[in-house]
C-alpha cells in the first residue's frame, strides 16, 4: 500500500496539481468535497495538534476523519516535539491519507512562539532530524509545508533546507514564500522558490503564497519551475478558482467566472452538506465565513447577506436565497415586470421609514 501511494503521490505531481491548503476551521470534509468537485487535485485538512490528537480530543479526531471520496487528501500535523510527531504520524496514518504533511510553516505566535509551526525554522537541523524521525515512523509518503525562513530575510535557509529534507526522506516540499514574521503581510516572493528547484532538489516543490487565480498559477508555474501551486485564502471566498487554473493549465483555456446561479447553488449546497454533517445551528454558523465571496457581485448582495448573517436555521436561510432567486427572476422577467419589482420595493421601504421612530 505504501509504495502504491508514494507512486500516486508521484502522478499526481506530475499532472501541475493544484493543491488546497490547509486552513484551521476551513477546510473539513465538506469544503473539500466542494473544492474536489470544482478542480482542486489535492488537499489538506486542517492542521491538527498533536497532542490533541494522542490525548484522543473530539476535536482532533474529527479533523483527521476522511470520509471515501476523501482519498486525495493528507492529514497535516503539527507540534514541538519530534518523538510525539512521529507518534501522531503513526496514528494518523490509520486514517489511510494519501500522505502525512508536517506544518513547519504557522507563524502565529503561540504556535511557532512555541517551537511548532514555522518555529522549526529556527533551527533547520532540529527540523530535518524531525522529519527523518517521521519519515521512519510511517509507510505513506511524508511531505513538509514551510516558508522561507524565519525572518528577517538576511537568513533564509529554505534552499539548502529543501535538500536535506529530500535527504530525509521528505516526498514533496511546499513552500510559502514569505518569512514567518511576515505572517500574510507583504508580497510572497516566488524566486525563493525557484531557488530551491535550483538547488537540485528532484522531491516535488509546491509554491503557496498569492497564488488568488489562474494566470497568477500559470505564472508561478512558469517562473519557478515547480511541480504544482498551493491555493489558500482565495478559496474561501472563490472556490472556483480551482476550476479556472484547470481550464488554463490543462486544457489551456478561459473559464468563465460562475454565473449568479452558480453561487447560489453553492451557497446551498455548502449550507445542506454543514448542517449534514454538525447539525444546527453550528452548520449554518461555519458556512458564513464563505459568504462574501460567493455572494460577491450579485445584485442586493449587501442585503441577503445581512439577512443569512443572523439566521441560525437551514429552512430560514434557504428560503432567503429562494426568495432572492424569485425577485431576481421578477427583475430581469421584462420592463413591465421589473417596474412593478421597483415600485414594490420602494413602498416596502417607504412603509418601513413611516414605521421607523424619528428620534429627537
Amino acid at each position: 500500500m505504501s509504495s502504491e501511494k508514494h507512486r500516486e503521490l508521484e502522478r499526481r505531481y506530475r499532472d501541475k496539481p493544484a493543491v488546497l491548503a490547509p486552513m484551521e476551521d476551513v477546510t473539513d470534509m465538506v469544503f473539500r468535497r466542494l473544492c474536489r468537485k470544482l478542480g482542486s487535485d489535492l488537499a489538506m485538512t486542517e492542521f491538527v495538534n498533536v497532542e490533541g490528537l494522542l490525548r484522543g480530543c473530539r476535536n482532533a479526531k474529527r479533523k483527521i476523519r476522511l470520509a471515501a471520496d476523501d482519498g486525495l487528501t493528507g492529514i497535516q500535523i503539527y507540534g514541538s516535539n519530534p518523538e510525539r510527531l512521529a507518534e501522531a504520524a503513526a496514528f494518523a496514518e490509520e486514517a489511510d491519507p494519501l500522505f502525512i504533511d508536517i506544518n513547519c510553516g504557522c507563524w502565529v505566535p503561540k504556535i511557532a512562539g512555541r517551537g511548532a509551526g514555522a518555529g522549526w525554522l529556527r533551527e533547520p537541523a532540529a527540523m530535518v532530524a524531525m522529519a527523518k524521525l517521521v519519515v521512519s515512523s510511517v509507510k505513506v509518503p511524508v511531505t513538509v509545508k514551510t516558508r522561507i525562513g524565519y525572518g528577517p530575510e538576511s537568513h533564509m535557509p529554505i534552499v539548502e533546507l529543501a535538500k536535506r529534507l529530500e535527504d530525509a526522506g521528505v516526498s514533496a516540499l511546499t513552500i510559502h514564500c514569505r518569512t514567518a514574521q511576515m505572517g500574510h503581510s507583504g508580497k510572497a516572493d516566488w524566486s525563493w522558490a525557484a531557488k530551491a528547484k535550483e538547488s537540485g532538489v528532484k522531491i516535488p516543490v509546491i509554491v503557496n503564497g498569492d497564488v488568488k487565480s489562474a494566470d497568477d498559477a500559470a505564472r508561478a508555474l512558469t517562473d519557478t519551475g515547480c511541480e504544482g501551486v498551493m491555493v489558500g485564502r482565495r478559496a474561501i471566498e472563490h472556490p472556483w478558482v480551482f476550476r479556472e487554473i484547470y481550464g488554463l493549465l490543462r486544457r489551456v483555456e478561459r473559464v468563465a467566472p460562475p454565473t449568479d446561479m452558480e453561487r447560489i447553488d453553492l451557497c446551498k449546497e455548502h449550507l445542506l452538506a454543514n448542517v449534514q454533517e454538525r447539525g444546527e445551528p453550528y452548520g449554518v454558523r461555519c458556512t458564513r465565513r464563505h459568504l462574501s465571496g460567493y455572494l460577491h457581485g450579485l445584485r442586493g448582495a449587501s442585503e441577503l447577506r445581512q439577512k443569512l448573517n443572523v439566521c441560525d436555521t437551514l429552512d430560514g436561510c434557504l428560503a432567503i436565497l429562494d426568495e432572492w432567486v424569485m425577485r431576481t427572476a421578477t427583475y430581469n422577467a421584462t420592463p413591465v415586470a421589473r417596474e412593478a419589482a421597483l415600485e414594490a420595493e420602494f413602498r416596502g421601504a417607504s412603509a418601513l421609514s413611516e414605521e421607523a421612530p424619528t428620534g429627537t
